[in-house]
């Protein structure tokens, strides 16, 4: 689907998608519960349905009731689960432990970019306490069981792959560490899982190394209400930056999400009614860096965003993505090996952007549509079905001029 999309401003007021890292979580917790847990305003998404896919092949079942979600916790575990995670890399790196912690003979499938994303983290350490791969490369094939112990994990490769640990853990008899050898980057999305795990009665200890996670726990259910999503509240955000006026619905102000930054740098680069610029660490806020690199196209100096290396193996190569499309509409963006140089310009020309299939770009691209001289061409923009599904209708709703090309 290739999407028109003209200059315009926004205004009114939009209630943001609920939290997609908290809903990934929850739905985890509570499919691991013993007894049934509600949980109210989850957006769906393919990421999502990756996620109750997953969940259901391992046993859990779900109930939709308008905008709740009735999920009653696994009872038996299957013998064999064949979990589709469709381009979810969350899905894939948190219940691949998970499944292996039940005991479950799994086959794990996907598509996209995600079969090139890497687990050889989990391939060394999973084998380590009794998991056997049975295939190097997707469709991955898992057999034996997990066992408690110490797994030593590096920090700065993926948050996902300590997440998906501490869901597993608690479930074993015995006892585990996990042992960090590295800074562990995106520790805001730590800390969104540890918050899930309290809240479905599940004890972590900090350490100074890592986490202690005690054995033989069990998931208590619990009634859930989702905080809206910062990560995609940061396109309306830099709208309003932009010019716009916008209300946004449905966030925390007290949120653990590390993408509640975007206010700090908003706030830090619009001054006494100008745009100044930034230098902006994305170790913890990867995902926020397209609608970064839109912002800092329109500050009056050079914007510098760094730590972000890992963006390189997500939906597309997002710092190439980010700049290719925003120097096909006139912009000034030059990747670096881990981050972006944006040189601000006046305005963009408009024109013809390829999304690369990535959610993120696509948004950021018509964000970016709003202060420019010409229309933007947004191609392949159904990809922000993966995590936004109703973001064009927003954006129309908002009075963004917006349209789907007729090809005919």
């Amino acid at each position: 689907m290739d999407m028109r999309v003209r200059p315009s401003v926004l205004r009114g007021s939009v209630s943001i998608p609920a939290s997609k890292s908290c809903a990934h979580r929850a739905l985890i917790c509570a499919s691991l519960a013993n007894g049934e847990s509600a949980l109210t305003g989850v957006t769906m998404s393919k990421d999502i349905e990756a996620t109750i896919g997953a969940m259901t092949a391992l046993g859990a079942s779900f109930e939709v009731s308008g905008d709740i979600i009735y999920v009653t916790g696994i009872s038996q575990v299957p013998e064999t689960a064949v979990i589709d995670c469709n381009e979810s890399g969350s899905t894939l790196r948190f219940v691949m432990p998970v499944a292996a912690a039940l005991g479950a003979e799994s086959e794990f499938l996907g598509r996209g970019r995600l079969p090139e994303r890497p687990i050889d983290i989990y391939k060394r350490e999973l084998t380590r306490r009794g998991v056997r791969f049975l295939t190097e490369t997707m469709p991955y094939k898992l057999g034996g069981m997990l066992c408690g112990g110490t797994f030593e994990i590096e920090g700065d490769v993926s948050s996902q792959f300590v997440t998906g640990l501490l869901f597993a853990l608690p479930l074993l008899e015995e006892d585990s560490d996990i042992v960090l050898t590295s800074h562990l980057e995106s520790r805001p999305y730590v800390d969104i899982t540890l918050d899930m795990l309290r809240k479905y009665g599940i004890s972590v200890e900090e350490t100074p190394t890592g986490f202690h996670i005690p054995g033989g726990q069990i998931y208590i259910p619990h009634d859930e209400h989702l905080e809206g999503d910062y990560s995609q509240a940061a396109f309306f955000c830099v709208a309003n930056a932009l010019g716009s006026d916008v209300e946004i619905d449905n966030l925390a102000p007290e949120s653990v999400q590390g993408d509640r930054r975007i206010l700090e740098i908003i706030s830090g680069m619009c001054y006494n009614g100008s745009m100044r610029s930034f230098c902006a660490d994305c170790s913890d806020i990867p995902d926020l860096v397209p609608i970064l690199a839109v912002l800092g196209t329109f500050g009056s100096g050079r914007s510098v965003i760094y730590n972000a290396k890992r963006l390189r193996i997500k939906e597309s190569d997002r710092l190439e993505t980010t700049a290719a499309m925003l120097n096909a509409l006139g912009g000034r963006v030059t990747p670096t090996d881990d981050g972006l140089i944006i040189d601000p310009v006046t305005s963009l020309r408009g024109g013809v952007i390829d999304s690369a299939g990535d959610h993120r770009i696509a948004m950021a691209a018509a964000i970016a549509a709003l202060r420019a001289d010409d229309e933007v061409v947004i191609k392949g923009a159904e990809a922000v079905s993966k995590s936004y599904p109703g973001f064009f209708k927003d954006y129309t709703h908002l009075g963004g001029k917006a349209n789907v090309i007729d090809l005919e």
